[in-house]
């Protein structure tokens, strides 16, 4: 069945790697700051920067069946480096930004609807020169899984918490073959993440096919999370 799917983001990385499936099937409405790589889907665009926007309600469908939001920050620096403005600023897209449109949306949201968000493995796993993201991506979590408690059984809300992933948010720390190799061997699976590894992940999770899953975490990380293979 056709359903109405709302992604935050959709023009780039993950974001773009969940449009390019989705809208073969489902009705898709994108809010994004650019549509530059999605002038050839069916999808319904609206524009929007989600640091400084307000999201109209009215563009969006009175049923929304899933929903996830894609915008994000990766600022790897050591603690004495990190200015308050960048903890602020990583707070500000990655949660109070992403709690400004769920207030938006969630009057919307259908029986039995799906909510996506995205993490870090670095909440779960403590790791040098995160503090900033996993500080945010923290409060994200546990957000989710206190909505997830709120809004059992009629919606559903789920976290992906992927490692690094080849993006253009990362296009950083993946800017030449070495740094590339150094990052790949990180993972016990020898390999950065791809958006498609991702976005797969999140599909699923706004799927009838995850219909018993709620309030959960969901580590796609190459095993780098869980395994100490060195």
């Amino acid at each position: 069945m056709s359903k109405n799917i709302v992604l935050i983001g959709g023009s780039h990385g993950i974001g773009l790697a969940m449009a390019r499936q989705l809208s073969k099937e489902h009705n898709l409405y994108i809010a994004s700051r650019t549509k530059d790589e999605l002038g050839s889907m069916n999808v319904t665009h609206i524009p929007f920067d989600a640091t400084t926007d307000e999201l109209d309600p009215t563009a969006l469908p009175e049923e929304i069946h899933g929903f996830a939001y894609c915008p994000g920050s990766i600022n790897l620096k050591p603690f004495k480096m990190m200015t308050l403005e960048t903890f602020e600023q990583d707070m500000h897209v990655n949660f109070f930004s992403m709690v400004k449109v769920v207030k938006t949306i969630m009057t919307r949201m259908a029986e039995g609807a799906s909510m996506v968000f995205f993490s870090t493995v670095a909440v779960g796993t403590g790791m040098p020169f995160h503090t900033s993201v996993a500080a945010a991506k923290g409060a994200l979590e546990g957000f989710a899984k206190s909505l997830a408690a709120e809004y059992a059984p009629k919606i559903r809300v789920n976290v992906v918490a992927p490692s690094l992933v080849d993006t253009p948010l990362a296009g950083r720390l993946l800017s030449n073959d070495r740094k590339r190799e150094l990052m790949a061997d990180r993972h016990p699976l020898k390999r950065v993440g791809s958006a498609s590894d991702i976005a797969n992940i999140a599909i699923f999770l706004l799927s009838e096919e995850s219909s018993w899953m709620t309030g959960q975490v969901v580590g796609v990380d190459g095993g780098i999370g869980t395994l100490n293979i060195n």
